[in-house]
C-alpha cells in the first residue's frame, strides 16, 4: 500500500488512548498524518484525556499527556488528504461549534475519502449532517444526537470492541474498540 496523507482532528482534551493510538498506528503503517485544531500552530500541544471504565454509571476522566499539534491550523487543505480520523473524548463538544470543522468532515465525505470516528466524535458527524441513512456507533451518550441526524444506530459491544463500516464510514465506541477500528480503516485506504 503506498503512503497515505492523512488528517487527524482534535482538541483540548481529546481522548488519550483515541489521539494517540491511531497517530502512531498509522506512523507505523508508513503513512504521514497531520494533527490539527482550531486556533492552534504547530509545535503546539492539546492535553489529552484518559478516561476509564472503573465499574461507575459513567467513565472516569484522568488528565493525560501534551499531544502535538503537527500543522497549523490555517494552513490545513482537506482536499491534500486521503483519510480523516475523529478521535472522541471532551473535544468533540468544542470542535462540533467550529464552522471550519464541520466544512472539512462535510469535504471528505462528498469526496467520499475514508473518515474514522470513535467514541465522543459522532458529535462531529452529527453537527456536520453527514451520518443520515449511515449505520455507525458511538459513545452511547451520543445515541440521540446522531438519530436527530437520521444515523441508523448500531448498539455498541458490551466492552466497547467492535466497530461498524458502512462505506467510507468506520465508527466505534470508545478506545477499547481501537484495534478494530483502526483495522478496518487501513482496509478502506487501500
Amino acid at each position: 500500500m503506498s503512503a497515505k496523507r492523512l488528517l487527524m482532528l482534535v482538541g483540548d482534551f481529546v481522548e488519550d488512548y483515541e489521539a494517540i493510538f491511531p497517530y502512531q498506528a498509522m506512523q507505523m503503517a508508513g503513512h504521514h498524518i497531520d494533527t490539527a485544531s482550531p486556533g492552534k500552530e504547530s509545535g503546539s500541544t492539546v492535553v489529552t484525556a484518559i478516561h476509564d471504565f472503573e465499574g461507575f454509571q459513567t467513565y472516569t476522566e484522568k488528565r493525560g499527556h501534551n499531544f502535538p499539534i503537527t500543522i497549523d491550523w490555517g494552513l490545513v487543505d482537506e482536499s491534500t488528504y486521503d483519510g480523516l480520523i475523529i478521535p472522541g473524548g471532551r473535544s468533540p463538544e468544542f470542535l462540533q461549534l467550529d464552522e471550519r470543522v464541520l466544512e472539512i468532515v462535510r469535504k471528505f465525505f462528498a469526496d467520499d475519502k475514508p473518515v474514522a470516528s470513535t467514541c465522543h466524535g459522532g458529535l462531529i458527524l452529527a453537527a456536520a449532517e453527514v451520518v443520515e441513512g449511515r449505520r455507525c456507533q458511538a459513545y452511547p451518550s451520543c445515541w440521540r444526537e446522531l438519530a436527530w441526524a437520521g444515523a441508523i444506530w448500531e448498539e455498541p459491544t458490551a466492552g466497547y470492541d467492535g466497530v461498524t463500516v458502512d462505506g467510507n464510514l468506520v465508527t466505534a465506541a470508545a478506545w477499547p474498540g481501537n484495534p478494530a477500528w483502526m483495522r478496518e480503516f487501513l482496509k478502506l485506504l487501500k
